[in-house]
């Protein structure tokens, strides 16, 4: 009964920025990370970055300093902050959460169903 729902893909100049949003709805008893995950024209799905319930984050090297991973305070919604954007930052994004959606249940891995962005002049 999870969803996440991205939202803010689309058409972008180099060096522009774009901020992405994923929600998550549903029955959610504990988020333990929500993420980003892309996959650009013809390659696999890399990680971008994630957060931690704790507010703790990671980023892909490829990425640092450029990009910022944010949470609000209720951890239901997740942003992506994306600046000096390339052309390979092209690529579907999609929104990933790890979570418990009632309490005695096992965490499990939810996905969105992506969004595009395209950095291009």
């Amino acid at each position: 009964q999870v969803q996440l729902v991205e939202s803010g893909g689309g058409l972008v100049q180099p060096g522009g920025s774009l901020r992405l949003s994923c929600a998550a709805s549903g029955t959610i008893f504990s988020i333990y990370t929500m993420g980003w995950y892309r996959q650009p024209p013809g390659k696999q799905r890399e990680l971008v970055a994630f957060i931690t319930h704790g507010g703790g984050t990671n980023y892909a090297d490829s990425v640092k300093g450029r990009f910022t991973i944010s949470r609000e305070s209720a951890k239901s919604t997740v942003y992506l902050q994306m600046n000096s954007l390339k052309p390979e930052d092209t690529a579907v994004y999609y929104c990933n959460a790890h979570l418990t959606p009632v309490l005695g249940d096992y965490a499990r891995n939810y996905w969105g169903k992506g969004t595009l962005v395209t950095v291009s002049s």
